[in-house]
């Protein structure tokens, strides 16, 4: 996913009011039927359909209905396993475990409970559905694991040990922990399993830090993981020059700012580089086209075409952070032919699609990478790519949902799915990130 909206670090850290929880409600024997986008499980009671977390479809459970608000379904919490399916285990992280009560579970790592083969079986089901219902298309899509060899240190049978990021809040007496699960109450916490190694080294977890607002933990591909600490209304780097790290895939070095976006997982970077290359059709591929890296952030996978078809290659980055853009033009260096602009992706497309031979010329023979934000592209953005009439979409999509959309919008101007793959970038939780290419059918 890009840079924008959903990824670039938030202007300042004024703590949220919590929410007031609803009232409890009656605690319900459910028989859990499937799970649905977003990770929590469907049931139904009397009719009705209630979404109960902490539960694995073909399991019976006992769940405490949180919220009864709404006409059309309810929401509730696993307070119990009556019958457990084959595929529960042990919780990868304790503090998020079943045994603890709802508001103490820590939030973030809701699959954890799944078996892995499971957690990936559970995710493409989604994908395909979404696919099915919203995009019209049937596929077979398997989710695919990380690639261990671009993982060091993933603990792949516990989905353990890759986030490089990781974003903890303070509560007003200074405990510091993540968010329990859907709500904004602090849990203390004695591990961050899901972490790599130098997060978990540098976590404050046993201090106390008043006056805080949030931790940042961020671990680089090069240099000591690093420990950030905002108060309440901080502007990251709002003094002087932002810091800045460096990221790799291979022995491709990619500098970034330090607050600003990268690839979460240990080995997403390389394992989307790689997936692009795969995709992008080399026979539809023209070197000297107007190629296009939209939602480009700082040329990840501008650089991706460049090294699967030579220096020579075309390309144009669009991204709306500056500071991104700046560091994707000092990341693309490489390519005579790349350069990067600094753009909301809607407002530039509007000037190809308005210039004086857009009906004729278009992007003719280009390919064109995307990888918008949570959200998707949306029908702004894909009736602008198809109206310049590209060789082919190669899109990068984080929520099944959002692509599945867009999929359906690019259909509808004659653009076909041809290819896609899906990978674990997020073990022990509902996400998964896709890639898909799309192409005109003549």
């Amino acid at each position: 996913m890009a840079q924008e909206r959903r990824r670039r670090p938030a202007r300042g850290h004024r703590r949220a009011a919590a929410p007031r929880p609803p009232e409890p409600g009656p605690v319900l024997e459910l028989e859990v039927e499937r799970i649905a986008h977003g990770g929590v499980a469907v049931a139904r009671h009397e009719g009705r359909v209630v979404f109960v977390a902490d539960a694995i479809p073909g399991e019976r459970v006992a769940a405490q209905v949180v919220d009864a608000g709404r006409e059309r379904f309810w929401r509730a919490e696993t307070v119990s396993v009556l019958r457990a399916s084959p595929d529960r285990r042990e919780h990868a992280w304790p503090e998020a475990s079943v045994d603890r009560a709802p508001e103490q579970r820590a939030g973030g790592a809701e699959f954890g409970h799944i078996a892995m083969t499971r957690q990936r079986e559970l995710k493409a089901e989604v994908l395909r559905d979404a696919l099915h219902r919203m995009g019209g298309v049937e596929t077979g899509a398997a989710v695919e694991p990380v690639d261990p060899s671009l993982a060091p240190g993933v603990d792949p049978e516990a989905g353990t040990g890759w986030r490089t990021r990781v974003r903890l809040h303070v509560a007003p007496d200074g405990t510091v922990g993540p968010y329990a699960a859907r709500s904004h109450t602090v849990v203390p916490v004695a591990s961050l399993p899901l972490a790599v190694a130098g997060i978990q080294a540098v976590a404050p977890l046993t201090r106390k830090l008043e006056g805080a607002a949030a931790v940042d933990l961020v671990a680089p591909a090069e240099g000591a993981a690093q420990l950030i600490v905002r108060s309440a209304g901080d502007r990251r780097s709002s003094r002087g020059e932002p810091p800045t790290i460096i990221e790799r895939v291979g022995v491709r070095r990619f500098t970034v700012d330090r607050d600003g976006f990268w690839q979460v997982h240990v080995g997403a970077a390389a394992t989307l580089t790689s997936a692009v290359q795969d995709l992008v059709d080399p026979d539809r591929f023209d070197p000297a086209a107007d190629n296009q890296d939209l939602y480009g952030g700082v040329g990840l996978l501008a650089a991706a075409v460049g090294d699967r078809f030579g220096a020579n290659v075309r390309i144009t980055t669009v991204e709306a952070d500056a500071r991104a853009t700046e560091h994707a033009g000092a990341n693309l260096a490489d390519w005579v032919g790349a350069r990067a602009v600094t753009a909301r992706v809607d407002r530039y497309l509007d000037e190809l699609v308005a210039a004086p031979d857009a009906a004729t010329r278009g992007l003719t023979g280009a390919t064109v990478v995307l990888d918008p934000p949570r959200s998707g592209a949306g029908r702004a953005v894909v009736d602008r790519i198809a109206a310049l009439r590209p060789a082919q979409v190669v899109y990068v999509a984080c929520d099944p949902v959002a692509l599945a959309r867009d999929v359906g919008l690019f259909r509808a101007h004659g653009y076909e799915l041809e290819a896609l793959r899906a990978f674990d970038l997020f073990p022990d939780t509902h996400h998964v990130e896709a890639v898909a290419r799309l192409a005109a059918i003549v």
